[in-house]
């Protein structure tokens, strides 16, 4: 066994150089680490809408992988987030609301730039509008001035996208966005969406 200790160690040496983790040294500035994005968001059928937010590139490191036909390098990131949107039915105008949610990014972006991506966001908001809506007031009927309600809204998405390096649109992304509405008629409503869009930055030019 000791004998073999030699070759033991070669291979491990070997291993831990085919595969370098480096830490990536962010820049300082705000806009530099920010990227905008903004797209569809709903579930086509009956509930259609749009979805802009911010990204903030939080923490980045880069994990080198030794091949024959050349290095490979895979990205990881943490990026705190922020959301807001609008969506409806545009046939019949019920279904429409506004929301607003915030939480944390993984991102895993390869050597082509093909990209995969998990958001939990657990600050959540959701505030639904009702068409034209009367209440009875003793022998009065008024029209209700903005019904609806708000409900705290919670969310999880699952993505793929595409990064393009050195553009001002920096990447596209299709994510599956599985959201809840709580103390919705006294229990919770389940609403799963879809989400295709751009990123972008306004970075300074060097």
């Amino acid at each position: 066994m000791i004998k073999h200790l030699p070759l033991f160690l070669f291979l491990g040496c070997s291993q831990l150089q085919a595969q370098k983790k480096e830490q990536t040294l962010l820049p300082e500035s705000f806009l530099d680490r920010t990227e905008f994005k903004a797209g569809y968001f709903g579930n086509i059928f009956w509930n259609n809408g749009i979805n802009v937010g911010t990204e903030y590139l939080w923490k980045e490191n880069s994990r080198i992988k030794k091949r024959k036909r050349g290095d490979k390098t895979i990205t990881h990131q943490f990026l705190l987030n922020g959301n807001l949107g609008a969506t409806t039915n545009f046939f019949n105008k019920t279904n429409t609301g506004l929301f607003t949610n915030y939480g944390l990014t993984w991102r895993r972006t390869n050597h082509k730039g093909k990209q995969i991506s998990v958001e939990f966001n657990p600050l959540g908001y959701y505030r639904s509008f009702l068409p034209e809506t009367y209440e009875v007031k003793g022998d009065n009927v008024d029209k209700v001035f903005l019904a609806g309600r708000g409900y705290y809204s919670p969310s999880l998405s699952i993505g793929f996208g595409k990064q393009r390096k050195g553009k001002k649109l920096t990447g596209r992304y299709f994510n599956v966005n599985i959201s809840v509405r709580t103390d919705y008629n006294a229990g919770s409503l389940p609403v799963v969406s879809l989400e295709y869009g751009y990123r972008f930055n306004f970075k300074k030019k060097k």
